[in-house]
């Protein structure tokens, strides 16, 4: 029996990290032994102080991460000198931003005024590693891989996945209501001005020069200066407002309310046809926080030939778009970090045409697959999921996938699917949601032959429609036809979306019922 007790307290020693830590067990080769990269671990934490617990380890791993991240930025900034052509110089300007987005969100992360729960963490975390991976994407994407990019190697996407892979427990959903078919960090007053016909504008943009400004930019600029951090309404009237718009973190709590997504059209043609990078191609760019917009189409008119050619880059934690329509081709809709809702919106594209990694839900949507390219073949959304954990993925709930009008005359030639495994951890669900004919009864295409199809999670949950039979659905592992409820509702807006509780607006029972 004595012997039994020591054995015990031998195994109960190490085991854990806060006795005796003297031990290499228990220091810091020890904790980094639980990281996905633990010799980038070592290297930068070799001297640190030995965390007795995992917030400490976490909060260490991101101190360190955001050191090497300000050390990057300021070599990056040297090397614009380096580059030698316009492509080149498009890529590189791309990471400082993304670099300097990073800095932020890491900041944010470890700032003690910030309250902040741990979903908050991860989706931060999340963010800040897809910024990076977006900077090296830029490089690739224009074929000018060969000359900059390698000197702005570091690893400080090893330590932010070293970051993320630290869980402090399981992290629960919070559980606050959702009113009025909104998510709850809607405020009562903004869910009235997104209903309301007629909302109190603080500015107003008319082309015809009825309002404060002509231009959005205009309004835009002028809102910077606003007194106070609250809700801030620009009215955008009726027209076609051709402009380039970067919504940044000056800007937060914006919303833009147009006179509908069939008159209020903010227009654009940049592509990477064009010479931009997809990230830098968007009509809209918004990082801003509590970003809002109703009424009003996002439109990129390059055409499927430039390839690549963003309406709407959405970039904004907490950013709700409602009855707006986003129009393109290649990659039309770019929900690329953070956590966002689209309700009772229209989205029109070919391939790929909803990416990028945010946690994202689209509910009561319109998908309308267009016309491609001849010899190309549509995929609705691609995302771009490249850690395991990573808090995102695209759900999409009780909406409608159709043939837009200039793609039925070609239903029979062109092949349309679901989705396609963009990034290693792509994740993607359709939950009881109308698939109609265009959609191939294999559901689902391959990236690059096997890639990702074992590590990929595609879900889905009682769609409706011609083609939502999954009889001949792929067969991949990493495929799932979900039949559990409790399965189907870690997807859903009450359980998917980090931080947050999201239930249906009435009149859509499937989320009601799960």
């Amino acid at each position: 029996m004595a012997k039994l007790l020591v054995l015990f307290v031998l195994l109960l020693a190490f085991l854990s990290p806060s006795l005796s830590s003297g031990a290499t067990y228990n220091g810091i080769d020890w904790w980094c032994s639980k990281t996905p990269h633990p010799n980038t671990c070592k290297n930068y934490m070799g001297h640190a102080h030995v965390p007795k617990e995992k917030s400490q380890f976490k909060k260490t791993t991101v101190h360190v991460a955001l050191e090497e991240s300000l050390k990057a930025q300021s070599h990056n900034k040297w090397l614009g000198s380096k580059c030698r052509n316009g492509k080149e110089k498009a890529a590189w300007a791309d990471c400082l931003n993304l670099y300097e987005e990073t800095i932020t969100l890491l900041n944010h992360t470890l700032d003690p005024a910030t309250k902040s729960s741990d979903y908050d963490v991860q989706t931060w975390l999340s963010a800040a590693l897809t910024n990076l991976d977006t900077c090296r994407a830029g490089f690739v994407e224009l074929n000018v891989s060969a000359h900059v990019l390698p000197l702005m190697s570091n690893n400080v996407s090893a330590l932010i996945s070293n970051a993320l892979s630290i869980q402090n427990g399981s992290i629960p959903p919070q559980t606050e209501r959702y009113r009025d078919g909104f998510p709850s960090w809607l405020s009562g007053g903004d869910r009235r001005l997104l209903q309301s016909s007629s909302p109190a504008a603080d500015l107003v943009v008319a082309q015809d020069g009825s309002g404060d400004y002509q231009t959005i930019a205009e309004a835009l600029k002028a809102a910077v200066g606003r007194s106070g951090k609250g809700r801030f309404v620009v009215h955008v009237k009726s027209g076609v407002y051709k402009e380039n718009l970067k919504i940044g973190s000056k800007l937060n709590n914006i919303m833009l309310i147009g006179d509908g997504l069939r008159f209020t059209i903010v227009t654009g043609s940049k592509s990477v046809g064009g010479g931009s990078t997809t990230f830098n191609s968007a009509t809209v760019a918004v990082t801003a926080e509590g970003f809002v917009a109703r009424g009003i189409t996002f439109r990129n008119t390059a055409g499927p030939q430039n390839h690549q050619a963003v309406a709407l880059r959405s970039g904004a934690d907490l950013s709700v778009f409602y009855r707006c329509g986003f129009e393109g081709y290649q990659d039309t809709l770019y929900a690329h970090s953070q956590r966002q809702f689209y309700k009772e919106c229209y989205i029109y594209g070919t391939v790929d045409f909803i990416f990028g990694n945010a946690a994202v839900v689209f509910q009561n949507c319109m998908i309308y697959a267009r016309n491609p390219m001849t010899g190309q073949q549509n995929t609705v959304t691609a995302q771009g999921r490249t850690d395991p954990n990573q808090n995102t993925g695209t759900s999409i709930l009780n909406s409608r996938v159709m043939a837009a009008p200039d793609l039925v005359p070609r239903l029979s030639s062109v092949k349309t699917y679901l989705g396609r495994p963009w990034k290693l951890y792509s994740r993607t669900v359709f939950l009881q949601s109308f698939l109609d004919t265009l959609v191939d009864p294999a559901g689902w295409l391959e990236w690059n032959g096997n890639f990702a199809l074992n590590s990929l999670y595609y879900g889905e949950y009682k769609n409706i429609g011609p083609r939502s039979s999954t009889s001949r659905r792929v067969k991949w592992s990493g495929y799932h036809v979900i039949t559990n409820a409790s399965v189907a509702s870690q997807f859903t807006v009450a359980n998917f979306i980090a931080g947050q509780s999201w239930l249906p607006a009435s009149g859509v029972p499937f989320i009601l019922n799960l």
